[in-house]
């Protein structure tokens, strides 16, 4: 068990490349130098790096001291209203497990469905029953298998529903994404250290105080309409939000260690430091 919040960038920022690197070969050893101790390997558009690739890339995250997750493709559909469409879902998250094997990552975060032209119950129904069959195929995995919140309203994804979710076997762990909840909430989410203390206490009296404590987490600020989640941010916004300061506060009031993985848009990596600077100088 970690004993301290960990902190770094899902996908590369630009300043990697912008460096002359070109290969996530080389991610670890520069978010490293950076002071920066976890990596969200990106799958969003699918898995296309080979055995090879992904082993090394693996192998030097773990000389390097970086903790790894990865993002499964959006493609899953855990709701999919067509069955075929739905139970191809078991194969992404099979391919995503495999990569993560090869990586040494500890966590695979997947979507948790669509709600669009469904009725919430109905979504519901059909995420769980994937979900029972991806345990029923892939349950002796010691990958944790992490449920994301997210940020439209027409997607399931309120923290509620994860946790919900998560109750169907003990692989599944909630992923909190701040910014997600924020936004579909239009705004005004999170705004004191109480509002992020009662995420954390939430899921700690759901599903067990072991899931709150090494809670896997992604932050940014996200522009939202009335319809939840427009476009991610970086921390230079004033508009938006939610702020990071009262979550790190509420980190450390609830003596938790999350992994904290920043989407900011091709400032990942940086606010990620920014906002472990600011851990750093206020935990004890």
């Amino acid at each position: 068990m970690i004993n301290r919040a960990t902190f770094g960038p899902g996908g590369n920022s630009e300043s990697f490349y912008a460096e002359k690197y070109k290969s996530t070969l080389q991610a670890p050893a520069w978010l490293a130098a950076r002071g920066l101790d976890a990596y969200e390997f990106q799958a969003g558009n699918g898995i296309a790096a080979g055995e090879a690739t992904l082993k090394k890339i693996g192998e030097e995250a773990k000389k390097c001291g970086i903790l790894m997750s990865v993002h499964t493709p959006y493609y899953i559909s855990l709701s999919g209203v067509e069955e075929e469409k739905r139970l191809k879902s078991l194969s992404y998250i099979e391919k995503s497990l495999w990569a993560a094997e090869l990586l040494g990552a500890d966590t695979i975060v997947i979507h948790s469905g669509s709600a669009a032209k469904i009725s919430r119950e109905e979504a519901m129904r059909l995420a769980s029953d994937t979900l029972t069959r991806t345990i029923e195929a892939f349950g002796q995995t010691k990958i944790r298998l992490g449920l994301e919140t997210m940020g439209k309203i027409n997607q399931l994804g309120t923290l509620e529903e994860v946790i919900e979710l998560c109750k169907i076997a003990p692989q599944y762990h909630p992923v909190v994404d701040f910014g997600h909840l924020n936004a579909r909430n239009v705004g005004g989410y999170f705004v004191t250290v109480d509002d992020y203390r009662r995420v954390f206490d939430k899921i700690g009296s759901a599903l067990g105080s072991e899931y709150a404590y090494n809670l896997h987490c992604h932050f940014s600020k996200i522009e939202y309409t009335s319809a939840g989640e427009k476009k991610h941010l970086t921390f230079t916004d004033t508009t938006y939000g939610p702020d990071f300061e009262p979550l790190i506060e509420a980190i450390i009031k609830e003596n938790v260690a999350p992994r904290i993985i920043c989407e900011s848009a091709g400032t990942m990596a940086e606010d990620a430091l920014e906002m472990k600077k600011y851990y750093n100088a206020h935990i004890q």
